[in-house]
């Protein structure tokens, strides 16, 4: 198509079909040639006879016409006639014929030179038809063949207006357009095509527009069924996404279903036990069903706040604030949540982290939870970190159950709980700390434990590294 589309684009405005630089080429031979031959002719020690003339400056005409199309042979023509007559025909220095013979002989050279100008154009037009015609069934042929996306139909379009060399190009269903490409002219042409059901191509461009439609048909075809295809594709796409929206819904559904029930059912019935008044509770009950609704409400509030994060990270509205961040202050309220249960491994030397110092420990804080609904009763989970030349790197790591290999990439996923020991959650804890360790430039990624159990582990950057960076 681009080949097509070049080549059409740099033939002239004159009465040909060859390009512009041809005729240039062409108009310099014809100016040029027959006057060197003439010098040449002339500097022998008699002058040629005009027949020998005319049929040397025959071959200049033949050689303009060849390289640039019937304008250049018309020069070239003209030129050596006036040369032959003025320096080879006597009177010699005049443009007067004096002989018959040599007059007959000047008309039949300006016949033969325009002719051989006319036939050489001819055969130039034909193969330049040709190759245009094997070009444009290639292009159309191509069209046919390309898969849909969001552009494809505007792109044919705009490959359309250096093809047929029209200024618009629109494809229109009953007269709405839906795509459009270029600004129609001043006294131009249009020409409306069927794309087929109900699809209209509009062409607008010069007065020769359309004029060869042999292939405008079956490309108006192609492109009606490009925007045809696509639009089945935008469809099973959105299908797609409101299946996996409703798969996704349906799962947030039963999660919260089942897992905010148990804590409201548990704050509902310490609090109706409170307020009976036949029952006589001891301080000591009072207290264990305050507790109850503290620790339950607690909950509760820590799954809406899951869900809430969740929903930030899946609309791209989480507000991050990155800066340079010790790891072991993020560390200090985790430890202080871990009950005991924390082993470290901080060198004292760790550098600084690019780092939201809130969402980083909220997500050490997730994968500790994670790990602790796995592990046994008083088993260890350790956190420790390195550095390397560019990143700290933080690992949690638990020697619990683990995960198959082939699910490690599952695990991310929201809503999943993969055999918890405790399902306390709407299984977002994974999902919101990938979210937040994405969010603030870094990485999140599990693997196997040596000898059992999971490693999750966070990618940072140092704070120098990034500050070299800027």
């Amino acid at each position: 198509m681009s080949e097509l589309a070049v080549d059409t684009g740099r033939t002239s405005g004159l009465a040909t079909t060859l390009p512009r630089r041809r005729q240039v080429y062409g108009i310099v031979v014809a100016v040029v040639v027959p006057p060197l031959l003439t010098g040449l002719l002339l500097l022998g020690r008699t002058r040629p006879g005009l027949d020998t003339v005319l049929l040397l400056l025959v071959l200049a005409s033949v050689g303009a016409s060849a390289v640039g199309g019937i304008l250049p042979g018309v020069v070239a023509t003209v030129v050596s006639g006036g040369l032959a007559n003025f320096f080879f025909t006597v009177p010699y220095g005049t443009f007067m014929v004096a002989s018959a013979a040599e007059a007959v002989d000047l008309v039949i050279f300006l016949a033969v030179s325009l002719l051989v100008g006319f036939l050489t154009e001819v055969t130039a037009r034909g193969r330049a038809r040709g190759e245009r015609q094997r070009l444009e069934a290639t292009w159309v042929a191509e069209v046919g063949t390309r898969a849909p996306d969001r552009d494809s139909v505007e792109r044919i379009l705009t490959e359309a207006l250096g093809v047929y060399e029209m200024h618009s190009a629109s494809l229109l269903k009953d007269g709405q357009v839906l795509a459009r490409i270029g600004e129609d002219g001043p006294g131009d042409t249009a020409v409306e095509l069927s794309a087929g059901e109900g699809l209209t191509v509009r062409l607008v461009g010069p007065e020769h527009l359309g004029d060869d439609r042999r292939l405008l048909g079956s490309w108006a075809r192609a492109v009606g069924q490009l925007w045809r295809t696509r639009a089945l594709a935008l469809q099973a796409r959105r299908a797609e996404e409101l299946a996996r929206i409703d798969e996704l819904r349906a799962s947030l559904l039963a999660a919260v279903g089942h897992d905010l029930r148990n804590p409201l059912a548990a704050v509902t019935a310490a609090a109706s036990t409170l307020r009976q008044t036949d029952i006589e509770l001891t301080p000591e009950d009072r207290e264990e069903l305050l507790a109850t609704i503290v620790e339950h409400a607690g909950r509760l509030n820590d799954l809406i706040a899951n869900l809430l994060d969740m929903s930030r990270i899946q609309a791209g509205a989480l507000s991050v604030h990155p800066e340079p961040t010790v790891l072991l202050e993020v560390l200090r309220g985790v430890v202080q949540r871990g009950a005991g249960r924390l082993e470290l491994d901080i060198p004292d030397a760790l550098p600084l982290v690019v780092a939201d110092a809130g969402l980083l420990e909220r997500v050490i804080a997730n994968l500790v939870d994670n790990a602790e609904r796995h592990v046994g009763t008083g088993e260890q989970i350790l956190i420790r970190a390195y550095a390397t030349e560019t990143n700290v790197v933080v690992e949690v790591v638990d020697h619990g159950p683990g995960v198959a290999p082939e699910r490690l990439s599952e695990i991310f996923a929201p809503f999943q709980h993969f055999g918890d020991r405790s399902t306390t959650g709407v299984g977002l804890g994974l999902a919101i700390a990938r979210g937040f360790t994405e969010a603030m430039g870094g990485t999140l990624a599990a693997s196997a434990t040596p000898g059992g159990g999971l490693t999750m582990t966070i990618t940072l950057e140092v704070a120098r590294a990034a500050a070299a960076h800027r």
